[in-house]
């Protein structure tokens, strides 16, 4: 059962006709999730990244109505508004990673439960790639699937990475693994980086957007990992590594200047997609979703071709 939540609106600048609700997933974990029913086309599963919250993506629910589709977004367990599971909420932290699978379920009983238009097509970002690369393996019924910068690995240099898995590892044995991963804070990437060569955008109005809404609204704010986070990670994207890649079309976009995924498994993922294609956006940054209007309107014209071709 649902009931209606939380949306703030006056810093999603998104289509009017938004519903927000709490759904619980079959685990207990209490979820938000964000509903844009504007198109008949279809719609739009969208899976938001790592410290993400379903504001984010009010104007890319515009865009997306304006070629004819509904959206519907989550806050994961662990981020936005959804329930946190450590004392210090500003901790990036799951238990498990296939946890998020249980996020997806309920997330998909509420597009039905809300008559949302089939068909359902994916657009997963970052570490909502992951999640969404484990849900289509597991015949999430989409039609086509869109990712953009998907955390199919996670960017660690050569020498650092033994080390990430070592120290990641005997965190949760010793009762660390709540700590968070060196070099990370309770501080989010957006209020805490200058625009300057941020990893994000090259839009400056794209990036005031997300720092204008933490801003406004501090607790939708996610810091850094936890190291229990960080092995989950690590477990889940060796799987899926291991995993050929589903029966169904797939598009996915990477910035030429990508700094927080690693680039190398999302080349090598998408040379073993059969109905898969790789565009790399020049000189994009991390968030191809959150460019300039310019840059919006043609991610939104090659989805349009991507899913409906001449029709």
């Amino acid at each position: 059962m649902s009931t209606p939540a939380p949306f703030f609106q006056e810093v999603a600048k998104g289509p009017d006709n938004v519903r927000a609700l709490w759904v619980t997933a079959r685990d207990g974990a209490r979820l938000r999730i964000a509903l844009w029913p504007g198109g008949t086309r279809g719609t739009v599963l969208l899976f938001p990244g790592r410290t993400e919250y379903v504001e984010k993506y009010g104007i890319m629910a515009s865009e997306l109505e304006s070629i004819g589709l509904s959206t519907i977004a989550i806050d994961w367990r662990g981020q936005g508004l959804a329930d946190r599971s450590l004392e210090d909420r500003a901790t990036g932290h799951v238990g498990d990673f296939t946890d998020y699978q249980h996020d997806v379920a309920a997330m998909l009983s509420t597009a039905r439960e809300q008559g949302l238009p089939e068909p359902y097509f994916l657009i997963a970002h970052s570490m909502g790639g992951c999640i969404g690369l484990r849900a289509v393996l597991e015949h999430l019924p989409v039609k086509a699937a869109v990712f953009t910068g998907p955390m199919w690995g996670i960017k660690i240099s050569r020498s650092l990475r033994p080390v990430a898995w070592v120290l990641s590892w005997a965190a949760r044995k010793v009762g660390h693994g709540y700590r968070y991963v060196p070099g990370t804070s309770p501080d989010t990437y957006v209020t805490a980086a200058m625009f300057e060569d941020n990893l994000l955008t090259t839009d400056p109005g794209m990036f005031e957007y997300m720092t204008e809404q933490l801003r406004a609204h501090p607790d939708l704010a996610l810091g850094g990992p936890s190291l229990h986070w960080l092995y989950e990670a690590l477990i889940e994207t060796r799987r899926l590594a291991r995993q050929p890649s589903p029966d169904l079309p797939c598009l996915t976009f990477l910035g030429t200047n990508e700094r927080i995924v690693d680039t190398a498994a999302v080349h090598a993922r998408m040379a073993m997609w059969p109905k898969g294609r790789l565009q790399m956006v020049e000189a994009g940054e991390h968030e191809v979703m959150m460019e300039g209007p310019d840059a919006r309107r043609r991610l939104v014209e090659d989805l349009d071709r991507f899913w409906f071709g001449d029709s």
